[in-house]
């Protein structure tokens, strides 16, 4: 599990995307396939454009990686169970380079990208209760040097989801589902608040997946990477800017921007405003650069909205500023509508609507 591994290759719907190494100076070097750079797509514009050669990364902010795959390696929630796990079997977790971690991944991350040689961990059973992984989660949180026996199954069931809030991907009724369950100082209802505020946020207009209550207490959504039978590729947004996602560091101007870029859409522009609203008057101050992303299908387009409810950001304020300010007002909100050729009377009544559908 922690042997070396020189080389990995990059997969997606069981094509050979590229290959990746890493350079004596431990950055990672890929390069895109022959048959990949003839009938592909970049899976990072502005990071690998779809061109010959091979592209070094820079150190900073994915400690030597590329932003693409950063996205695909657990974080949070993820990488605390897989360290404990891997702890279990004799692996310093700390001490697995990159090209070793995405082999851990495998074919059992988010997106459409898979990593091999593939060393994920699995399972193919059915069955699960909620509750004793639930009560398991909220243990490994209390205890730092806490191992039971459930730990592998957590893992298997969600060693690569971000943010810091425990959750496991789950298959029911055909659908493939991502359901939470309670953080350490959450409250005990965390689950069905983000279930109204999901039901909320899709009658303002805000485009979400369908979303449920396991067992009338554990919020579940369905896989927006998982779609029309196969896997979806995907990318935050920072991914796409080599934005470090732990520091306020980006404008809603740059999503405005990367829609506009990657989309060329007038329609995926007013659902950047939307969610931009939306997030502002619920008070979801913990809008950082990775709960925004985009999904490709044939072309590019905003992902669905999700972790929608009302947070802190770091000491109180956004994470992602509005129009420079990290206290936004109305005016921001219009302002960044007029940067972008939003029509005013337009974008003055979403926001009207929107605030009194949530008094």
């Amino acid at each position: 599990m922690n042997a070396k591994v020189q080389k990995i290759e990059v997969w997606m719907q069981e094509q050979l995307v590229g290959q990746m190494g890493l350079t004596a100076n431990g950055l990672c070097a890929f390069e895109y396939s022959g048959e990949w750079l003839k009938k592909g797509f970049s899976i990072s514009p502005f990071e690998l454009p779809l061109t010959t050669g091979v592209k070094i990364a820079q150190r900073h902010p994915f400690e030597g990686g590329f932003g693409v795959f950063d996205d695909c390696l657990p974080d949070g929630w993820g990488r605390l169970i897989l360290s404990r796990y891997l702890e279990t079997q004799g692996v310093p977790a700390g001490k697995l380079d990159i090209l070793q971690q995405l082999c851990l991944v495998g074919s059992n991350g988010r997106g459409a990208l898979e990593f091999r040689p593939d060393k994920s961990i699995t399972t193919t059973e059915d069955y699960l209760s909620f509750s004793r992984l639930a009560a398991e989660a909220e243990a490994v949180l209390a205890n730092d040097s806490y191992y039971g026996e459930n730990l592998q199954e957590l893992v298997q069931r969600g060693g690569s989801p971000g943010g810091d809030r425990p959750k496991i991907f789950i298959k029911d009724d055909g659908a493939e589902w991502l359901v939470k369950f309670r953080a350490k100082y959450d409250p005990n209802n965390i689950g069905e608040v983000e279930f109204r505020y999901a039901q909320l946020a899709e009658k303002c207009g805000i485009e979400m997946m369908p979303c449920r209550l396991f067992d009338g207490q554990f919020f579940g959504t369905q896989r927006f990477d998982r779609q029309k039978g196969r896997r979806q590729h995907i990318i935050s947004a920072a991914g796409l800017l080599c934005a470090d996602y732990r520091l306020p560091c980006i404008d809603y101007r740059h999503i405005f921007q990367l829609a506009s870029s990657l989309t060329h859409s007038l329609s995926e522009l007013w659902r950047v405003y939307r969610l931009m609203c939306f997030n502002v008057l619920i008070g979801n101050k913990d809008d950082h650069s990775k709960n925004f992303a985009f999904i490709y299908d044939e072309g590019w387009q905003l992902a669905p909205a999700f972790d929608l409810l009302p947070s802190d950001g770091l000491n109180g304020y956004h994470t992602t500023s509005v129009n420079d300010s990290i206290t936004p007002q109305k005016a921001d909100l219009l302002a960044l509508a007029k940067a972008f050729d939003l029509d005013k009377k337009t974008a003055d009544s979403i926001y009207e609507n929107m605030a009194k559908m949530l008094e």
